[in-house]
């Protein structure tokens, strides 16, 4: 059965997240209406929200999301839908994936906050032992796995761990960036939030998290102890201190130590007075307390982990879907030329492209590649690409767009350079091109392939930079090829490129299959490093007879 569980339950729980705002919303009564109205169950004042935007049902086992002919949509972790079954961990947004929130449970069972768990757990008969608490807080805990719910997590750990060994003040810590125990969060018996951890001793942390015990108890009355300045300073007579340790799900299902024994963090509680003999907390409690409040933290950093993930792929495939929206090229029709194309991205998103652009009796060709990859590399790509295409319109010269593209990747200092060719093609067949960097275009007559080799800087090395413009002359049934270094980079599973000569001897046809066919087999499968872009152009001087002057 795919009926998610967690709609078994006639309540529904939602966490509204508008900024920085956060609220539960319980929803028993179905339909249940969103939008813009104020008759609406849940009413949102922006502009891109309908009226009546979205509508939540029920289905028999089933929570089913349905778009109203909302003006501007409605998204389901980042995707435009009109209907569809809701299941755990979904984002929905209205009119806009920059707008609130609604988040779904990321289990499928009824969630319990941390302040639920601690008053059921005070509230337990007396009868039941310390350890037998420990153990069904830390199971009733775990339904704490929703995403950003550490500190909440931390919270009752160290409420609950202060009552049963009956110290003063707790703290956990939790491994940096850097290698280095960090103070995550701190609380005394009454609920108070400790920042100042001046009197943790890191002696006694440090021969917890080093030493092969679970845990350690220092009893700082004994006259044979060592005890450290900070201690006596501070008048700590207890310490314990518990380091928390990685856990891993085995095939069949058992935790084991992560490499044995890798710390994450430690449990560090102290008071002022003696435990007197650990009456009140046994050691089974505290190989409880090492073994499963580390697997508790553990579950809850990488639930954490899993939810940032996730949205950064929705991110991304919102990102490569505005990318593509941005530079989808309709090839134009020329009554003395024909263009092809082929385009693949490595990743989502990327910083290859191409444009196609009629000009005024000129066929307007730019290839370019940004340097990088993934995000900062599709950013610029859109950008240079509205700043081409409309200077490409407008019919400027080749070497003014450019030394103008230079000038502004310079002066922005955004780190990064592109490559790129500029192509204009007249209806006599006389061809303009200026090479930034780029691969060599193919000049295809005759049977024979020759490189136009007129070449210049990158743009976005050196503002002081000069373009110059290369010139050819096409007669009909020749052509010339761009490509990006995707190509001409490509790699077989030895590591073999595909090189400039095979991109000579594929070029001959003047035909897109006659390269995609020799790189798919010259590559047998081994996946592209790279974007490739190969766009062909063929004369047919079909409308030669029509050129006028030519003024740049």
């Amino acid at each position: 059965m795919d009926t998610p569980e967690f709609a078994q339950t006639q309540v529904l729980s939602m966490e509204f997240v508008d900024g920085p705002s956060r609220r539960t919303i319980e929803v028993d009564c179905f339909p249940y209406v969103i939008g813009r109205s104020s008759e609406c169950d849940l009413a949102l004042p922006q502009s891109y929200v309908s009226r009546s935007h979205a509508t939540i049902t029920r289905d028999g086992g089933r929570f089913v999301l349905e778009d109203n002919e909302s003006r501007h949509g409605t998204f389901l972790n980042g995707e435009l839908v009109s209907r569809r079954t809701l299941r755990p961990g979904d984002i929905i947004q209205f009119g806009s994936c920059e707008g609130p929130q609604l988040r779904f449970a990321a289990d499928n069972k009824q969630k319990t906050t941390a302040l639920n768990i601690l008053t059921q757990l005070h509230g337990i008969s007396a009868q039941h032992s310390d350890l037998e608490k420990l153990r069904w807080f830390l199971e009733a805990t775990r339904e704490l796995n929703s995403a950003g719910q550490v500190d909440r997590v931390l919270a009752s750990l160290l409420e609950t761990t202060l009552a049963l060994a009956k110290v003063e003040r707790g703290y956990v810590f939790l491994m940096g960036a850097h290698g280095v125990l960090e103070l995550a969060m701190g609380r005394d018996t009454k609920g108070n939030v400790l920042t100042d951890a001046s009197s943790v001793s890191r002696t006694v942390m440090r021969k917890a998290i080093s030493g092969a015990d679970q845990f350690i108890v220092t009893d700082n009355l004994s006259e044979q102890a060592e005890v450290p300045e900070s201690i006596v300073a501070h008048s700590i007579r207890t310490i314990i201190c518990i380091p928390l340790r990685r856990t891993r799900k085995t095939s069949h299902g058992e935790n084991t130590y992560a490499d044995g024994r890798e710390v994450f963090g430690a449990l560090y509680l102290e008071s002022h007075s003696q435990l007197g003999g650990l009456s009140a907390v046994d050691h089974e409690l505290m190989r409880t307390i090492a073994r499963e409040a580390a697997a508790l933290v553990d579950n809850a950093q990488l639930a954490v982990i899993e939810d940032q993930a996730r949205k950064q792929e929705e991110e991304l495939q919102i990102a490569a879907r505005i990318q593509q929206g941005l530079m989808g090229v309709q090839i134009p029709t020329f009554p003395f030329a024909g263009v092809q194309t082929h385009s693949v991205p490595c990743s989502a998103v990327g910083g290859d492209f191409f444009d196609v652009i009629s000009g005024e009796d000129t066929l307007n060709i730019a290839l370019v590649d940004v340097s990088g990859k993934g995000i900062s590399a599709a950013i610029l790509a859109s950008t240079l690409q509205g700043m081409l295409h409309v200077q490409l319109e407008a019919s400027q010269p080749l070497d003014a767009i450019a030394a103008a593209t230079n000038r502004y990747l310079c002066q922005k200092a955004v780190g990064k350079y592109a490559t790129m060719v500029l192509l204009r093609l007249y209806q006599d067949g006389a061809l303009e091109y200026v090479n930034c960097g780029h691969v060599y275009p193919r000049l295809c007559s005759d049977g024979r392939v020759s490189r136009l080799e007129e070449t210049n800087l990158p743009v976005g090395l050196f503002s002081s930079a000069e373009y110059t413009v290369g010139v050819a002359t096409l007669r009909p049934g020749s052509g010339v090829i761009l490509v990006s270094d995707g190509v001409t980079e490509a790699e077989d599973a030895t590591g073999d490129s595909f090189g400039d000569e095979r991109l000579d001897s594929a070029s001959l046809c003047i035909d897109l299959e006659s390269i995609l066919e020799p790189m798919a087999d010259f590559c047998a499968g081994h996946p592209a490093n790279d974007d490739c872009t190969i766009v062909q152009v063929v004369f047919t001087g079909h409308a030669s007879d029509h050129s006028g002057p030519r003024v740049r």
